[in-house]
C-alpha cells in the first residue's frame, strides 16, 4: 500500500507542475484584442508572444537535461516554476509590446526545463505504465491551456484589467511548488551520450514528425480565438470555443494513450489522429459559422492525441530511460524550433492576405504530408533505425 502512495503523490505534483507549462501562451489569444487596444501590435507581432516562447522551449531543451544532471530533478523543477511565476506575475506590470514578448520568453525557458526532464522521469518512475502516465502528463499540459484560454477573458472582466487576466496564472505556480517541494530529493541521474542521436535520420524524422504536429496545436492556440472574433464573435465566446477545443484535447490526450497502450504498433491510431485534423482545418475553413462547434472538436480530439503519442513513439524506440530521455529531449527540442515559425508564419500571412484562411490551408497540406510519415514507424525496425544501448 505504502508503495503506491508515493506513486499516486508524484503523479498529482507531476498534474500540478503540467498545468504551468500553457497558461503563458494560452491566455494571450483570447485577450488579443484587448492587448492590441492599449498597445500597439500588428498580427506579426503578436504571433511572437506564442512563436518565441515555443522557440526558447526548444532552444532551452538541449541544455534542460545537462542543468537537471546538475541540479538534481527536484531543484530542477523548483527553479523552473520559480521562473515561470515571476514572469507570469510581471505581466501586472507590462507597459509595452516588447515587455510582454520578453515575459512570454522567460516564461518559455522555464517552461523547457521541466519537458526536457519529464518524459526520463515518467519513464524511470513508471516503466510499466509510460504510455498512460504520458497521457496523463500531457493531458495536464493541455488543460492548463484550457483553463487559461477559458477563464482569462473572464477575469479580464471582473477586473477591468487585461494584464490580470494574464498575470492571475502565477497562482499556478505556487500551488505546484508548495507540492513539488514535499517531494522527496532524488538522486542525480548519469550523463546522456546525445552525440549518438543526433546523426542518427530516425531521430530527425521523430522529430519532424513533432515539430509538425506541434505546429498545428501551437497555431491554433495562437489563432484561433482571433479568427473567430474577426468573424464577429465576442472574446469571452472565442475564449470559451478555445477552451472547448482544448477540452477536447484533454480527452482525447488521456483516452488515445490508454487505447494505444494495447499494441506496440501506433500507425493507424496517428493517421486517424492526423485525419480528424484534417477534417477540422477544412471545416474551419469552408463552413466556420455553421456547425462551430464540430470544426474545435475535430481539430481538438485530433490534436490531443497526436501530442501525446508522438512523444511515446519517440519514447517507443528505446528502453533505456536515460537514453529515452536523450531522445525525448532531442524530439522536442528541434520539434519545437520547428512549431515555433507556425503562429509567425500565420501571422504574416493574415497581415497580407486579410484572412487566416491561408493559414488554414498550409497547415491542412502539413497534416497530408505527416500521413505519409507515419508509414515508416513499424515497430519492427525500430532497433534497427535507432540502436539504443540498454
Amino acid at each position: 500500500m505504502n508503495h503506491h502512495r508515493p506513486a499516486a503523490w508524484l503523479m498529482f505534483a507531476i498534474i500540478l507542475v503540467a498545468l504551468n507549462l500553457r497558461p503563458s501562451m494560452a491566455a494571450v489569444g483570447p485577450l488579443l484584442s484587448a492587448i492590441r487596444g492599449d498597445i500597439p501590435l500588428s498580427f506579426s507581432a503578436a504571433s511572437l508572444l506564442t512563436m518565441l516562447p515555443v522557440m526558447a522551449m526548444g532552444l532551452a531543451m538541449f541544455f534542460g537535461l545537462s542543468v537537471s544532471q546538475r541540479l538534481g530533478e527536484q531543484r530542477t523543477v523548483l527553479l523552473s516554476l520559480l521562473i515561470i511565476g515571476l514572469a507570469t506575475l510581471s505581466r501586472l506590470f507590462i507597459d509595452s509590446a516588447l515587455a510582454l514578448i520578453l515575459s512570454a520568453i522567460v516564461a518559455g525557458i522555464g517552461i523547457a526545463m521541466i519537458q526536457a526532464l519529464m518524459p526520463a522521469l515518467i519513464k524511470s518512475r513508471f516503466p510499466d505504465k509510460v504510455a498512460l502516465c504520458m497521457g496523463v502528463y500531457v493531458t495536464s499540459i493541455m488543460g492548463g491551456a484550457a483553463i487559461a484560454a477559458s477563464l482569462a477573458p473572464l477575469v479580464m472582466v471582473q477586473t477591468g484589467n487585461w494584464r490580470a487576466g494574464l498575470a492571475v496564472w502565477a497562482g499556478l505556480a505556487v500551488l505546484a511548488l508548495l507540492v513539488w517541494c514535499l517531494q522527496p530529493a532524488r538522486a542525480i541521474s548519469r550523463g546522456i551520450k546525445r552525440e549518438s542521436v543526433i546523426t542518427r535520420r530516425r531521430a530527425w524524422l521523430l522529430a519532424i514528425f513533432f515539430g509538425l504536429g506541434t505546429a498545428s496545436y501551437t497555431c491554433v492556440l495562437a489563432w484561433l480565438a482571433p479568427y473567430y472574433v474577426e468573424k464577429g464573435w465576442s472574446e469571452q465566446h472565442a475564449g470559451l470555443l478555445l477552451g472547448f477545443l482544448t477540452a477536447m484535447e484533454v480527452i482525447s490526450g488521456l483516452a488515445v494513450p490508454a487505447i494505444a497502450n494495447r499494441s506496440r504498433d501506433r500507425r493507424a491510431i496517428l493517421a486517424a489522429l492526423l485525419l480528424l485534423i484534417i477534417g477540422g482545418f477544412c471545416g474551419l475553413i469552408l463552413a466556420p459559422a455553421q456547425l462551430a462547434l464540430l470544426w474545435p472538436c475535430l481539430l481538438g480530439l485530433g490534436i490531443g492525441g497526436l501530442f501525446p503519442m508522438s512523444l511515446i513513439v519517440a519514447l517507443d524506440h528505446c528502453d533505456d530511460p536515460q537514453q529515452a530521455g536523450g531522445l525525448t529531449a532531442f524530439v522536442q527540442g528541434i520539434g519545437y524550433l520547428i512549431a515555433g515559425l507556425s503562429p509567425l508564419l500565420a501571422g504574416t500571412i493574415r497581415d497580407r492576405l486579410g484572412s487566416f484562411e491561408g493559414a488554414w490551408w498550409a497547415l491542412t497540406a502539413v497534416m497530408v504530408s505527416m500521413l505519409l510519415m507515419v508509414v515508416r514507424f513499424h515497430p519492427r525496425h525500430y532497433t534497427r533505425h535507432l540502436p539504443c544501448p540498454g
